[in-house]
């Protein structure tokens, strides 16, 4: 049985890994397409790459996630067995698939981070595990509203002094420079991508693996789970975001070459210092979001699109409880079922 559901938490988290892939291609590639600096088909392959290369930098975000949230080893030490615990973690992947095959059915560019700590919470209250409150609101809540307001802010600025730089350029020159400068920021957009979210299911994996003895907690991530979870991701960017990619490129504001070049750096910037720096989970979405926002406001705050905005946002607000709460059924449904 703790071979099977082991087993069962690898194909699921991999399963959610290449959704993110495929949900979240679009943040790294949206703008550039719709600057036509990039043609579709050589965004995603550059986005697969990239992704791959990014998840393979650090294991810091992997650790948060494995460790830090839900604690199982205090079921699995007192019961003796660890069914229980592999049951919580198969029903926080499916929490956080299900809600990320509904926010890309709609088009909406939700969290897949914040659909799988939802997911992980949800399903660790119902199954009495420890969740780590603290950790929750220093890694996850506080930089769910950090990053966005970072990414809006200081896009904003930027793009303030690189037109009061540029005042005297002529724009066709200007549109063709930052053309060929953003294949260098969506480059580093895709590559904080993978950092940041292929990690995130190299955590789960690592949760079930030393859950059942095929790793050692006190060590690192085991490479077989690194290279699996990073090819999950490249995949799954590679399959494409075309949905999200049409919100975020076009629906927010129309992105003219400078503003696609800014809104990507500074979101690339945000990722790898939350990584790195701060070891934290942050969405990727949310911040390449705010970031488009940023520069749009720029123009004028009526050239951003807020009633597109005021849905992300809300599908933003909506994703922790909603994964939660279906980690938290599927809890119930697969103890009911198992005979826990």
């Amino acid at each position: 049985m703790e071979i099977a559901l082991a087993i069962a938490v690898v194909v699921l988290a991999l399963s959610f890994d290449f959704t993110n892939g495929f949900h979240d291609a679009a943040n790294a590639i949206a703008t550039s397409v719709s600057t036509r600096a990039l043609t579709p088909k050589i965004a995603l392959g550059m986005a697969a790459v990239l992704n791959f290369v990014g998840a393979l930098l650090g294991t810091t975000v992997a650790n948060t996630i494995a460790k830090d949230i839900v604690r199982l080893d205090d079921l699995t030490a007192a019961e003796g067995t660890n069914h229980h615990a592999l049951v919580i973690v198969v029903a926080a992947l499916i929490g956080a698939i299900t809600w990320n095959m509904i926010t890309w059915w709609f088009g909406l560019p939700s969290s897949s981070t914040h659909a799988l700590i939802g997911g992980l919470v949800g399903a660790g209250i119902a199954g009495a595990a420890s969740v780590q409150w603290g950790n929750v609101t220093d890694k996850v809540v506080i930089p769910m509203f950090l990053s966005p307001l970072i990414g809006f802010g200081g896009a904003y600025l930027i793009m303030c002094a690189v037109l009061w730089l540029l005042r005297k350029a002529a724009p066709s020159k200007t549109n063709r420079r930052f053309r060929l400068a953003q294949t260098a920021s969506a480059a580093a957009l895709a590559l904080g991508h993978g950092l940041q979210d292929a990690q995130k299911t190299m955590g789960v994996i690592f949760m079930a693996a030393y859950t059942v003895g095929w790793a050692d907690a006190t060590k690192d991530i085991p490479i077989w789970i690194k290279l699996s979870a990073a090819a999950a991701i490249s995949l799954g960017t590679a399959a494409g975001g075309g949905r999200i990619m049409r919100t975020l490129g076009r629906k927010i504001i129309e992105v003219d070459p400078p503003r696609g070049f800014v809104a990507e750096s500074v979101s690339a910037v945000v990722l790898y210092v939350m990584a790195m720096g701060l070891h934290a989970p942050v969405s990727t979405t949310h911040t390449v979001t705010t970031a488009i926002m940023g520069v749009g406001a720029t123009k004028r705050l009526s050239a951003v699109r807020w009633g597109v905005a005021k849905s992300i946002v809300v599908a933003w607000i909506l994703t922790l409880p909603a994964a939660a709460l279906v980690g938290w059924v599927m809890y119930e449904f697969l103890h009911f079922v198992l005979g826990l």
